[in-house]
């Protein structure tokens, strides 16, 4: 990791603790409730400034996390005071209002971020782009030109959502029709497609096809990449001598050089590092449709700048939403969290393999992570569980059935075994972003 990449990680980390805090803040003090300290990190103060209003501005020793502390919150030493500025003073409502507020602030500034990146660079309009003759697709009437707008009862409106559909429910032997809605010439059509299997040579790689470094997303156990040592988080630079400069690249260059049983030389970046690697492509089989669609980005209008921006956030809330899924159903591991270690990596990683790009591809790039952060941020601290704001609003919802405070004593308790959880949860995923990066 080097220094620029760690600092690049702390103003990112330290921006959406800052909104995500503010949130707080800001919806407290609409509804008159006094806020005593407002800080970034948590542990020992740094630095710190009273303001006139009484309340406490601080910068804490550990630069990951925050906390805007309320007079008459649980957390604060005077709760239950019957101040009218304390925040239990406030009906149910208000006080439902300030603890949603901070992951709505972390999807305003996804919002916010998205209308920049899709501004600046554009999106990915789910077009397809080829549809093999004889094929499933063809068969079922798909052609070249026409725009996906629903895969398998998903609305699409980016052609990297058909993929992430593919990778949550692979298609299978098992898997049946796939039902598609398409638009050509301004007319709807509908599409259920059998799929299809194929015989091909693979070499177990995952990734995504789009604008930023080719990063590998995942690595079959046991496959021809694993065999030679490439591992997720890797970012792809060249293949057989040709340079590789994104997603997209890469696809491009599979797409105009399909994979047969030749050698392929692989030069990749670990941890920032030049690496090589020799993989010897295997025979496989998969079920496949006949049709390839696009994930490389088009300049956008106005409009579609507004529309997309929208779209884009609720692509990474729903992403997020459905790893978790896959991760809650056993079907996912460890492996797919990472903590404080594991986005310091992925932002050197990424800052390693833009730079040489130039500034404006690199803020883009970085831009982008703060983008999936933030929706990340806000979704996980909706979780249902104790001591994030979720476990927070389900508190309060019981309270507002029941018309009675939950008691302290039983609030106290809930939220002790649930931070004792989440710390448990943030050691185990240090150390597996620790073990990942050795």
């Amino acid at each position: 990791m080097t220094f620029v990449s760690i600092i690049i990680s702390i103003i990112i980390l330290g921006i959406l603790i800052i909104v995500h805090e503010f949130g707080h803040f800001i919806i407290a003090r609409k509804n008159g409730v006094f806020v005593k300290e407002f800080s970034i990190g948590f542990g020992p103060r740094i630095i710190s400034h009273k303001c006139r209003s009484g309340m406490l501005i601080s910068w804490k020793a550990i630069p990951f996390g925050g906390s805007c502390r309320m007079l008459g919150a649980f957390e604060d030493e005077d709760a239950g005071t019957d101040d009218e500025r304390s925040y239990e003073s406030k009906s149910v409502w208000a006080r439902m209002s300030i603890t949603l507020a901070g992951p709505v602030f972390n999807f305003l500034l996804a919002w916010v971020l998205a209308v920049i990146i899709i501004g600046s660079a554009g999106f990915d309009p789910p077009t397809v782009l080829n549809v093999a003759e004889g094929s499933p697709a063809y068969e079922a009437g798909l052609r070249e030109g026409d725009i996906i707008t629903e895969y398998n009862g998903t609305g699409i409106s980016f052609g990297r959502e058909i993929y992430l559909e593919n990778f949550i429910n692979p298609l299978n032997a098992d898997t049946e029709n796939v039902k598609i809605r398409y638009e050509r010439d301004g007319q709807t059509y509908s599409a259920d497609i059998r799929p299809m299997r194929y015989e091909y040579f693979a070499v177990g790689l995952s990734y995504y096809a789009d604008e930023n470094p080719a990063a590998v997303v995942e690595v079959t156990e046991g496959g021809p990449m694993d065999k030679a040592g490439i591992r997720p988080e890797d970012i792809i630079t060249a293949i057989n001598g040709n340079s590789i400069g994104s997603g997209t690249e890469l696809y491009e260059y599979f797409n105009n050089n399909p994979i047969t049983g030749e050698q392929i030389e692989i030069d990749f970046l670990r941890h920032g590092g030049n690496m090589h690697a020799s993989v010897s492509p295997e025979p496989a089989s998969s079920y496949l449709l006949g049709f390839t669609y696009n994930t490389a980005n088009v300049k956008a209008s106005v409009g579609e700048v507004l529309k997309y921006s929208f779209a884009e956030m609720k692509y990474q809330i729903v992403t997020v939403i459905k790893c978790l899924g896959i991760l809650f159903s056993g079907k996912g591991s460890l492996d797919m969290l990472s903590g404080p270690v594991g986005i310091v990596e992925v932002v050197d990683s990424t800052y390693t393999a833009s730079v040489s790009s130039g500034f404006f591809v690199t803020l883009i790039n970085m831009l982008s992570i703060m983008l999936m952060l933030s929706a990340n941020l806000g979704v996980l601290n909706l979780l249902p569980i104790p001591a994030l704001d979720g476990g927070k609003f389900i508190l309060l919802i019981i309270e507002a059935i029941t018309r009675k405070p939950v008691p302290r004593k039983i609030e106290g308790i809930v939220t002790v075994i649930g931070a004792g959880l989440l710390f448990l949860l943030m050691i185990a995923v240090l150390i597996n972003d620790v073990t990942k990066f050795f």
